[in-house]
């Protein structure tokens, strides 16, 4: 099964972890500023919840989520659960679990209308922004899990210094700075600096038992010996790169 595939040709199960992603169409910036991601990131929360009816694609003008209080529900309903996030400018990475019958496919299509929906109207703009459907491949091994928790909270480094793909970053703690501060990812709710814990699963205790400083030698592991040759890590790296 190859990287590439659209979420058409994606048989999802139950119980089944995927790495999600898509990137905006012709390369262009999915996020233009912090409103943009906080958007984005309410709808992580909001879209993944079955009972969530009103007006799902326009209701999400909400507080600033970098100080937002996430509005629970006692009928909350997740459609899959969140392992693990990351947004950047040109695109997104998700790690899901899917709770229910269609429930990726469910969710993927809430998430991505809505933002859509969002960035037309307030950009004065019409048509897509994604490029094509969201793509994503079904993680079959425990290893490999971890491996793409780790690739997806390594991601932004990209945008500061993207030899790490190669384990020769220029200044290792500057880019360990770097990723520790970045606000768009799930990684602080791993290392104990608490983001946006409402969004992410309980399962994460599960997939990475690592408590909060051996997680960040874990991920600091490709930066100081590089990206091991490793045919489940080249998986991540071969195919999918979404710059």
């Amino acid at each position: 099964m190859g990287y590439n595939l659209r979420m058409r040709r994606i048989s999802f199960q139950n119980d089944g972890y995927y790495h999600i992603y898509n990137r905006g169409l012709e390369g262009r910036s999915l996020f233009l500023n912090t409103r943009d991601y906080e958007r984005f990131a309410s709808g992580l929360y909001y879209f993944n919840d079955i009972n969530f009816i009103p007006d799902i694609y326009h209701c999400l003008d909400r507080p600033q989520v970098q100080g937002l209080t996430l509005e629970e529900s006692d009928n909350r309903r997740e459609l899959v659960d969140i392992t693990a996030w990351c947004l950047v400018p040109t695109h997104y990475h998700l790690v899901l679990r899917q709770k229910i019958e269609d429930g990726v496919t469910k969710f993927m299509r809430r998430l991505g209308t809505g933002y859509t929906m969002y960035v037309n109207q307030k950009y004065e703009r019409s048509g897509h922004i994604f490029h094509g459907s969201f793509q994503g491949r079904f993680i079959n091994k425990d290893r490999y899990l971890q491996h793409v928790i780790r690739y997806v909270h390594l991601n932004p480094l990209d945008l500061y210094d993207a030899a790490w793909r190669t384990g020769k970053t220029k200044d290792l703690e500057a880019s360990k700075k770097f990723v520790l501060e970045y606000p768009w990812s799930s990684l602080g709710d791993y290392i104990g600096s608490e983001r946006l814990p409402q969004l992410l699963s309980s399962v994460r205790r599960e997939v990475v038992s690592h408590g909060p400083h051996e997680y960040a030698e874990f991920l600091w592991e490709w930066l100081t010996a590089g990206v091991p040759t490793d045919p489940l890590v080249s998986r991540i790296f071969q195919g999918q790169t979404l710059d």
